[in-house]
């Protein structure tokens, strides 16, 4: 066989393979309702696998869900976790404008008791899932990092919280004491929403509760420093933080 064939096969054969493992990776919409009201989520895993390494439950920023909690819940398909993006506005309720996403979250804000019926409503959906696993860790993004946080002072039973520079302001008549797994808080310095004032006073909380957490700080990042294309992106918190959900990840799952 020449050399130009040689190669020729071997990219082939490798092209292959590659199209072969990308096959088991399955990403796809998920409806399901809450209280008799129609969401529509997004779940990805590995279908090769026997059983995955844990569901991880990602709460969208306030725009909704889109590509980028989609693209999320691949890459962590791709580590060997189900990822199971929530809806927490309503299938035919997702904003199109930044006028409807004040709209919509400031409903939720205004409404604790719907907000955490439709989280906890999302988090029973697991063991319906595909892929779905008994372990379950919740994170969020922004306003998915502020209703991660909602969901742990509700009790939610999982096996942790994360939050990604999201709203740590504590609501009035809420406190951390029945939170029943480890909060980890991915933040940066320079974040105009959740400042380090509402960084500490969340950590005197949690501390103060008695919740096992963490917190990772990083220097000049602001408030979205993990989404992509945006003015405040900051590619090494963003690589730092992915870094710290694996690890966090790996020890809760």
């Amino acid at each position: 066989m020449s050399a130009v064939k040689s190669v020729f096969a071997l990219l082939t054969a490798g092209a292959l393979l590659a199209t072969a493992a990308t096959a088991e990776l399955i990403g796809q919409d998920y409806d399901y309702d809450v209280d008799g009201m129609p969401f529509r989520g997004y779940v990805a895993y590995n279908s090769a696998l026997p059983e995955t390494r844990g569901t991880v439950l990602i709460i969208h920023d306030w725009d909704g869900v889109n590509d980028y909690e989609k693209r999320r819940a691949d890459m962590l398909a791709a580590q060997g976790y189900t990822a199971f993006a929530i809806d927490v506005y309503g299938r035919d309720r997702q904003p199109t404008s930044m006028q409807e996403n004040q709209q919509r979250t400031a409903e939720l804000y205004g409404d604790r008791d719907l907000f955490r019926t439709r989280l906890m409503g999302a988090l029973d959906q697991v063991s319906q899932i595909p892929g779905g696993t008994e372990g379950v860790v919740v994170m969020g993004y922004c306003f998915g990092g502020a209703a991660a946080l909602e969901m742990a002072r509700a009790g939610a039973e999982t096996s942790g919280f994360v939050s990604f520079h999201g709203g740590l302001d504590l609501p009035e008549g809420q406190d951390y004491s029945g939170v029943t797994a480890p909060v980890l808080v991915l933040h940066g310095s320079a974040d105009p929403v959740s400042g380090m004032a509402d960084l500490a006073a969340l950590l005197d909380d949690l501390q103060a509760a008695g919740v096992t957490h963490n917190a990772q700080v990083y220097g000049g990042a602001r408030h979205s420093f993990t989404v992509y294309g945006s003015r405040d992106y900051d590619l090494q918190a963003d690589q730092a933080s992915w870094q710290a959900l694996l690890g966090f990840l790996n020890d809760r799952l």
